[in-house]
């Protein structure tokens, strides 16, 4: 039976981790699968791996504060490379592996960083396009060398000859070992998080030990876990959400983390793996939610009419939870009835059957989506913070939901409200500042510690935490209306058929759109109606179509004021990949960017400006 969590943390990341394999040993920390099998990588293991690397890059002249970069998908090498870093007392610093060779040169030269980890040919070509313009690179370590049998390059080594050098470099020096972990103290600089760079070039959010394991310590303050919690590791490793709500999380709590397959195959792994925690951006729960949505709409008349009926009693015990009331018995073995003969079955579809907890953050997401997950009797909780503040800082009490809020704040943190309107956050989990920026680093953080988010919001009576917008992207409209576009795009995304959405109308006399459609739900119904398309071009001409789009528009326009109504649209015609220039490596549209890519659609929309 699954008892309290242990929590294992130092004052260090990497004496953290050594306190986990020590506390943990022969128990599985990792899974993926090989082979269509999930295989277990122990603690120790782990351990071994990371001391291999860690002992490589002291042999190849690696020292303390010197950093080392990691380029690949979600992959346990990325774990083991990140934890030989710190464990050789270097600096662990992420890139996308979605970014171009351009963006990883500017990276790789803000950092100074001397050694990169590559996860295969793909990243490795990123790297000796732009080699000759990086000084400071001396090392290039491969994780998969498929493809690679016949390349030889003086720079570049497999991961398996980093370790066998790692191994033959830890003869009569066991005594490193220790001179490496002690080398680096709470306040030294640990791990580097760029930003998106939406708005210029990325910034490196610099990390001391101190603010991570500050984030570690507190891991199961608000949410009681177990010590055999499992969780799925898919999003970007280099992205704050993942790289301290889930694998730094994992380490301090001991869950293990199962690794997708791919970004593809996340449905079906979520299904076998079951996790009972599990953290996602609002995209990956939009797709969820549209892909039962979609399911449904093939369903027999009985069955939908069974789905109305268990989600709208998960809707009223939702209610009863929201206003603080308890639910009548008759409502709660309505639910429980409702749960085995409909819910169950969606859960386990989703694979969160066993879901304890579920998190949502990194973006802001639509009330009514978190009331659904609630009403199918999932946990799912808020969270709000910044690259910055090293993750969280307001989340959902255990006790309490307050839908259209993030919260409250962290009690190992503070939270404020400026008077301009913008939200500060305080805490020991803030960052040091941004690499080689002074500059952007005093208008962040202010003379009594404050870091300015440059999120607009409130904070109520109760405590509570809404977000309104960023501050750059309040719409005045020409009539001099205040207008928060994250609001009406939030609804639009609960579209099943539209993945992302841009409000346009500063300065202008009225409200458009700029849309991204939900591929696969748009061919399928495309494909229903038998409406004809060629490409995804035509798919987004089609006038079926754009009927489609405007009817889901003219559905989020009801619930808004007149002023704040969408009166025009043009749908993106180009499928958008993390690649694109439009999109973050989160799937996320670029505001500014696509405002300017796509400046004479969107005058088109307002050619004449005779809309009332």
């Amino acid at each position: 039976m699954a008892g309290p969590a242990v929590l294992t943390v130092a004052d260090t990341i990497a004496k953290s981790f050594v306190l986990a394999v020590e506390t943990r040993g022969d128990r599985p920390a990792i899974r993926e699968k090989k082979f269509g099998i999930w295989q277990p990588v122990s603690w120790r293991q782990w351990m071994v791996a990371a001391r291999e690397i860690a002992y490589g890059l002291h042999a190849i002249g690696f020292r303390p504060g010197d950093v080392a970069s990691i380029i690949a998908t979600a992959v346990p090498e990325w774990l083991y490379a990140d934890m030989g870093v710190l464990c050789a007392g270097g600096v662990s610093s992420g890139i996308y592996p979605t970014d171009s060779a351009t963006q990883v040169q500017y990276l790789v030269n803000d950092s100074a960083t001397r050694v990169i980890f590559v996860e295969d040919e793909e990243q490795l070509d990123k790297l000796l396009a732009c080699r000759a313009r990086c000084p400071t690179l001396e090392k290039i370590v491969v994780f998969d060398m498929e493809g690679l049998s016949g390349f030889s390059d003086p720079m570049v080594m497999s991961l398996a000859e980093f370790t066998a050098l790692g191994r033959n470099h830890m003869n009569d020096r066991a005594a490193l070992w220790d001179e490496m972990l002690a080398s680096r103290g709470p306040n030294d600089l640990a791990i580097l998080v760029y930003t998106s760079g939406t708005t210029g070039p990325p910034k490196g959010a610099m990390h001391a030990n101190r603010s991570v394991t500050h984030q570690m310590r507190h891991a199961g303050d608000l949410f009681q876990s177990t010590d055999s919690e499992e969780r799925l590791v898919f999003l970007p490793l280099c992205h704050v959400a993942e790289r301290i709500g889930g694998y730094y999380t994992s380490l301090a709590l001991g869950s293990v983390m199962n690794f997708a397959e791919s970004p593809e195959t996340v449905p079906d792994n979520l299904r076998e793996v079951q996790p009972t925690a599990f953290l996602a951006v609002p995209r990956v729960w939009e797709k969820f939610y549209s892909a039962i949505t979609i399911a449904l709409k093939d369903a027999t008349p009985f069955q939908r009419w069974m789905y109305r009926y268990a989600i709208g009693t998960g809707y009223r015990l939702v209610d009863c939870k929201v206003e603080g009331v308890e639910p009548p018995l008759a409502l709660k073995l309505a639910n429980r009835m409702a749960y085995w003969l409909v819910l169950r079955n969606i859960r386990r579809m989703l694979g969160l059957d066993r879901c304890r907890l579920a998190f949502t953050g990194a973006a802001p997401i639509a009330p009514d989506l978190i009331r659904w997950y609630l009403a199918l009797g999932i946990d799912m909780r808020e969270v709000y913070g910044q690259t910055e503040n090293c993750g969280v800082a307001t989340v959902m009490p255990a006790d309490r939901i307050k839908l259209g809020s993030v919260g409250k704040a962290a009690p190992w943190g503070e939270v404020k409200i400026c008077p301009r309107g913008e939200i500060l956050i305080k805490g020991d989990f803030l960052f040091m500042g941004y690499l080689n920026q002074p500059e952007k680093t005093a208008e962040t953080i202010d003379a009594k510690g404050w870091l300015h988010t440059g999120d607009v919001g409130s904070i109520d009576n109760e405590g509570f935490v809404r977000i309104t917008d960023r501050m750059k992207d309040i719409i005045i409209t020409a009539g001099g209306k205040n207008i928060t576009p994250s609001e009406i795009e939030n609804q639009l995304k609960f579209s099943p058929y539209i993945s992302d959405a841009v409000v346009v109308g500063d300065k202008r006399p009225y409200l458009t759109c700029l849309v991204m459609i939900d591929q696969e739900n748009v061919e399928k119904f495309a494909q229903d109606r038998d409406i004809p398309f060629t490409n995804y071009a035509s798919l987004c001409r089609a006038a079926e179509v754009q009927d489609l789009i405007w009817r889901e528009i003219e559905g989020v326009n009801a619930n808004f004021a007149r002023v704040e109504t969408i009166k025009r649209f043009f749908l993106i015609e180009r499928q958008l990949t993390p690649e694109d220039e439009e999109l973050t490596p989160t799937m996320k549209l670029k505001r500014n960017y696509v405002n300017k890519r796509y400046a004479v659609e969107i005058d088109a929309m307002y050619a004449g400006q005779a809309v009332a």
